[in-house]
């Protein structure tokens, strides 16, 4: 029988495929906006379709509260599980005696 860990890494490693693309797309449209209103001189409405993109508007009424859902349940579960799998790794190394990096 597996252990919880073995679980949880496989639910980890099956899950982060699905919301790369959509995490992607959401940091690099809210970098962008920022940065080419703020040091790029560019006005709201020059760089206002990136909003767009970053709320997932692009999706219509619909869809876009769903992205936004799903998007952060990803995010949410993404640093969850990823940081459960680093403790565990760094309690392993201890009970071994190996020093963390």
């Amino acid at each position: 029988m597996s252990s919880p860990l073995v679980h949880l890494r496989r639910w980890h490693a099956a899950v982060a495929p699905v919301v790369l693309a959509p995490l992607l797309i959401t940091v690099l449209s809210g970098m962008s906006y920022r940065l080419l209103k703020d040091w790029g001189g560019l006005g709201r409405d020059q760089v206002h379709w990136l909003m767009v993109v970053h709320e997932g508007e692009w999706l219509g009424p619909w869809a876009e509260p769903i992205y936004v859902l799903v998007n952060g349940l990803g995010l949410l579960w993404m640093l969850g599980s990823g940081a459960l799998l680093l403790i565990r790794r760094w309690q392993q190394r201890m009970t071994r005696g190996t020093p963390a990096p």
